[in-house]
């Protein structure tokens, strides 16, 4: 097995097990919910949105190391964001695991650690795993108020 791939394996599981931003947002003016039905994860995403950035992000639920560690990672790097940013984030990370999308190195780049989920597109159920709490962050963002379902 590579290093890189060893590299990213650390990363989800570490994000997995000990997942950052994990918890209620007390004053939170967004929240989305979502489930993915094949594995059971289901995420609830909290937002603060002021004056179009946004200034915190949590997520709550329970589900697999891939879901958990996605929706971690995703609240670090959207922090401090502007909505439209964020919304173009989920973009280019939609686009890396589905592979719907080549993703120039500049692009890859600007992903950061989101990288570490490359991978995923080569299994289809996982890429549900891993876009879960996009999905419902995109759901939070847009108040809408119904489950995000990914299957």
């Amino acid at each position: 097995m590579s290093d890189l791939r060893e590299l990213y394996q650390e990363v989800i599981l570490d994000h997995g097990r000990k997942p950052r931003n994990f918890g209620p947002l007390e004053d939170a003016n967004r929240e989305g919910h979502g489930h993915n039905p094949l594995c059971g994860d289901k995420l609830d995403v909290h937002v603060k949105l002021h004056d179009g950035v946004v200034e915190d992000v949590k997520f709550e639920g329970a589900g697999c190391a891939i879901s958990v560690a996605s929706a971690s990672l995703m609240t670090e790097a959207l922090k401090g964001k502007p909505e439209a940013e964020a919304r173009a984030l989920f973009e280019k990370f939609h686009a890396l695991t589905t592979g719907t999308e080549e993703i120039g190195l500049d692009e890859l780049e600007a992903l950061d650690k989101l990288a570490v989920f490359s991978g995923v597109r080569d299994y289809p159920l996982r890429v549900k795993c891993a876009t879960l709490g996009w999905h419902t962050l995109n759901a939070a963002l847009d108040q809408d108020e119904d489950m995000v379902v990914t299957e």
